[in-house]
């Protein structure tokens, strides 16, 4: 099993693969930074995963890469493996374009569509492998 997460100030976007299968999981909505970290770090210790994959923007979001790299830092996990996360988002909106402008709106504000960039991360990860 390896999980994946879309590291955002607001939300964390997680998937799971199991035996090649993506599935998106409920996201960690962020109230502080530690609050955040301590509940991926719990789901880490339930599910233990073989591999954390993070999804990481290119080296011209500076603050953005610090930001990720020192949340992972909180973390008492390894192996994790950064990927590119550039459009990430923009895949994941596609996936909800037959929802109503209402529930696509729903979907950006509640985590869901920042669970399905973590699942295009991780599906990154997996085009990696191959």
């Amino acid at each position: 099993m390896i999980m994946a997460c879309d590291i955002g100030l607001k939300r964390i976007g997680l998937a799971l693969s199991v035996q090649g299968i993506i599935l998106p999981l409920e996201p960690i909505l962020r109230t502080s930074r530690k609050q955040a970290s301590q509940e991926l770090q719990a789901l880490l210790d339930t599910k233990k995963p073989s591999c954390l994959v993070v999804g990481l923007p290119p080296e011209n979001y500076a603050d953005t890469r610090k930001r990720i790299l020192h949340f992972v830092g909180l973390l008492n996990f390894a192996p994790v493996v950064f990927v590119n996360e550039c459009n990430t988002s923009l895949d994941a909106l596609e996936h909800t374009h037959h929802l109503k402008t209402q529930k696509r709106q729903k979907a950006r504000k509640d985590g869901t569509l920042d669970s399905l960039a973590a699942c295009e991360i991780l599906k990154r990860y997996h085009e990696m492998l191959v």
